[in-house]
């Protein structure tokens, strides 16, 4: 059984960046409560609060906290992967890979076969193709996109952080001015397909601001915060892009999907605004009742982020089976059964964390005992189809299983029963990249 929180934060060393935990957690949770709220679930569907009352979209200024999250994974993989090159002899892409996608695809593998599970009963029994359970087996997938968009930040941590070391802000400033380049041939030039490198280039430049991080290298984050502000602000009004920092359904122009430069200035400055944060939030993680809290959180993040739309949905399920009518979006009714809900789907959530915590790694889990260096090219193409076949399921959700259901990915179409298979036989190469024997340790 592994060490429980309390165990864990009375042995954290005064070395360790408390901040950064905080800011998964926060971010993550930012982003769980932004979903509950802008599910505007009625009979006639699943539609979004900030389509239907648009002056609420400049919120998603505050609540798109999604780079965040990107900045932290910047900074911790530099770490591990740094400690993991300092303690080994040979390769250890292999090794790192495995580290983090355990952490990562256990409870997400969880999760998908649990509602693959669901999806094909209410199919086969024929209630799957109503109009709320089709928008549910829909919506229930596509926050799979980050974990997608996180794997191939893990998989290109090592030849990035190599750029990092040489060049520093110059290839951060390289991978912005690609992510701008990219909007220029979207936008000017007409070019198909080209906005789709920008979920590359956009992502992978807010995470290497947390390479910038992991070596002291944000001096000035009120300068950076107002700079990135200030690129967004002007971006949006004088450029085609949207206000919202989410994507909106309908818009001929999405700053999420694909992502945008508009986003790149957002998570900018997001990443500023963070910084300015870091001094008296660090008095505050002194604590240690907070910092337990912290450590727990962290320890079942992931789960919570996979099952919270699952929580969500169940909550409206129940008001429809107690024959409570649901009310009418942005109305007043709706407003006032918000608390509500938030409060139930919290409890509903801790419910589902107590029963699929135990696929998510342990709080500082590092890589299987006895597992080698391994086979790097084996565990970058076993990571590959992991990023492919999770980005498929977020785009074909759920619906239509038996009816060969299939959604484009960039420029190829995809079903949910090849996607799922991509992930699984991904998973199996990443786990088979390992050798028997043991990874030397220097010293």
């Amino acid at each position: 059984m592994g060490a429980s929180a309390s165990d864990i934060a009375a042995v954290t060393p005064a070395s360790r960046d408390r901040y950064v935990d905080l800011l998964r957690v926060a971010s993550l949770g930012t982003v769980i409560a932004g979903h509950w709220l802008m599910a505007a679930v009625s009979a006639d569907g699943i539609g979004n609060l900030l389509a239907v009352v648009p002056p609420l979209q400049v919120l998603t200024w505050a609540l798109q906290v999604m780079p965040v999250f990107f900045f932290v994974g910047g900074f911790s993989h530099a770490l591990s992967y740094r400690s993991l090159a300092r303690r080994t002899d040979g390769p250890v892409y292999a090794a790192f890979l495995r580290a983090r996608l355990r952490r990562l695809l256990r409870p997400t593998l969880v999760f998908v076969a649990v509602w693959t599970a669901v999806a094909l009963t209410a199919q086969l029994l024929g209630g799957g193709g109503g109009r709320l359970s089709g928008a549910a087996f829909r919506l229930v997938t596509q926050p799979l996109w980050f974990i997608g968009i996180y794997l191939a930040m893990v998989a290109l941590t090592p030849p990035l952080l190599t750029l990092h070391e040489r060049h520093g802000w110059a290839a951060f400033g390289a991978l912005a001015g690609a992510a701008a380049a990219v909007d220029l041939l979207r936008f000017a030039g007409g070019v198909p397909y080209a906005e789709f490198l920008n979920f590359a280039f956009v992502w992978l430049a807010v995470h290497q601001l947390g390479f910038l991080r992991a070596d002291g290298r944000l001096r000035r984050p009120g300068i950076l915060a107002a700079a990135g502000l200030a690129g967004a602000v002007a971006l949006v009004a004088y450029g085609p892009y949207p206000l919202s920092m989410v994507g909106m359904p309908g818009e001929k122009v999405s700053n999420m999907a694909p992502p945008t430069l508009a986003l790149l200035a957002h998570g900018i400055w997001l990443v500023g605004a963070v910084e300015l944060l870091r001094t008296p939030a660090g008095a505050w993680l002194a604590r240690p009742r907070v910092w337990r809290g912290v450590v727990a959180a962290n320890g079942v993040a992931m789960t919570a982020f996979l099952w919270h739309l699952t929580a969500m949905l169940a909550v409206y399920a129940a008001q429809l089976g107690l024959g409570i009518a649901l009310p009418e979006p942005a109305g007043a009714a709706w407003w006032a059964q918000v608390p509500v809900r938030f409060l139930a789907a919290a409890a509903l959530t801790g419910v589902l964390v107590a029963l699929f915590r135990r696929f998510e790694s342990p709080v500082g889990s590092s890589a299987r005992p006895g597992s080698g260096p391994g086979s790097g090219p084996r565990a970058a193409l076993g990571t590959a189809l992991c990023l492919l076949g999770v980005l498929g399921l977020s785009t074909t959700g759920l619906g239509g299983l038996l009816e060969g259901h299939s959604a484009t990915l960039i420029a190829l179409p995809v079903t949910a029963p090849a996607a799922i298979g991509m992930v699984l036989g991904g998973w199996l190469l990443v786990e088979r990249s390992g050798t028997s024997r043991r990874v030397r340790l220097r010293g």
